[in-house]
């Protein structure tokens, strides 16, 4: 071959694209999971009188949630046969309630923080569309495709996406609720205690499935993913929603009628996370100590620092509804931990793009 004729090396700015462009293509539709944890751990702060931390973490949620649809725009223009085939995908599916659950935790960041309603209910409206356009899309999908994977094969705890996305329009109801006149107030809360029922019956199925799938087929460290922390996070997001309900009831008649059934289903929802939390760590131990799995960065990590964020503001709100002073110290430990657990997966964030930019350059 001539020296005339040798392939030469593409331009950096060419390589740098080329690679954004491959790892777009790839790009996890759960990483909306980082405006969930990111909103949460902002809304916990504040609760707990950290209003500077949780201002800040606001502010950086809302670049972040521009970003992640910019990004998803992108992906679905470009890339439409994976970006839509993922919807139908029985492990990266359920990563798209993400995307809906982000957005009501943005809602409620502007209503409690900012004290901006209109912009709760906008971004109310969003999640609720969203809610019904992924609802329907991607079970209908996964009941009717051809091809689809064994039990064992084809869930984890990232179905409970599903449950937390639900109880998500749940919760931002419940926050708009009191700032909404009459009659419309009584439709909202309707609609509150109806997505928290359903969240409910969602979470029973699914978890029956879960936990058949945990006791009766072989279990890898490579299965359980991060997500596996859901499975108490959607029972924490459950207990807020509930709380929210409870403390509405003055204004909602038929709340009333049903306060002993709400504080009942709500102490079920928080017991029911608490049971999680020491059996989710024994398994992190187990796959990362015992089988040595490594740790590193994944987007699907921040499905793990959400329930620790939302279990903190979750008991935290049901303290007050409920009226159990006596475990205060149960928000504040899980506050700090979320907080740990956050940063280790914000550093674990900006290291990969680090790393991902750099590994361009050099091609």
């Amino acid at each position: 071959m001539s020296v005339a004729s040798a392939p030469r090396d593409p331009p950096p700015g060419q390589t740098v694209r080329g690679g954004i462009l491959a790892d777009l293509a790839g790009m996890s539709p759960a990483y909306f999971g980082m405006v969930m944890a990111t909103g949460i751990v902002s809304l916990a702060a504040h609760l707990m009188g950290m209003p500077r931390l949780a201002h800040a973490l606001f502010q950086l949620n809302i670049v972040a949630y521009s970003v992640l649809w910019l990004l998803t725009l992108l992906r679905a223009a470009r890339h439409p046969r994976r970006f839509f085939g993922d919807m139908v995908d029985h492990l990266r599916g359920p990563g798209f309630f993400t995307v809906a659950a982000a957005t009501s935790i943005l809602g409620n960041q502007f209503v409690v923080l900012e004290g901006n309603d209109h912009a709760g209910l906008v971004l109310w409206g969003a999640a609720l569309v969203l809610w019904v356009g992924l609802t329907y899309t991607i079970f209908t999908g996964l009941t009717v495709k051809e091809r689809k994977p064994s039990l064992d094969k084809g869930i984890t705890g990232g179905w409970l996406l599903a449950v937390v996305a639900t109880q998500s329009i749940a919760v931002l109801s419940g926050q708009l609720a009191p700032h909404i006149e009459q009659p419309a107030r009584l439709a909202i809360n309707l609609l509150a205690l109806s997505m928290w029922l359903w969240g409910g019956m969602l979470y029973i199925w699914m978890m029956s499935l879960i936990f058949f799938r945990y006791t009766f087929f072989l279990l890898t460290p490579d299965d359980l993913s991060p997500p596996y922390w859901i499975n108490m996070g959607a029972m924490a997001i459950s207990t807020l929603a509930g709380s929210l309900l409870i403390i509405n009831a003055a204004d909602g008649p038929f709340l009333l009628s049903l306060l002993p059934f709400l504080k009942g289903f709500t102490l079920f929802y928080w017991a029911t996370g608490s049971w999680w939390i020491p059996m989710l760590l024994i398994l992190g131990v187990w796959r990362h100590g015992v089988r040595r799995f490594p740790l590193r960065y994944d987007p699907l990590y921040w499905g793990a620092v959400f329930p620790l964020g939302m279990y903190s503001a979750c008991t935290e709100v049901m303290i007050r509804a409920m009226g159990f002073p006596f475990i205060e110290f149960v928000p504040q430990t899980f506050l700090y931990a979320a907080l740990v657990a956050w940063t280790a997966a914000f550093a674990g964030l900006l290291f990969d793009l680090w790393r991902r930019v750099a590994v361009a350059f050099r091609g």
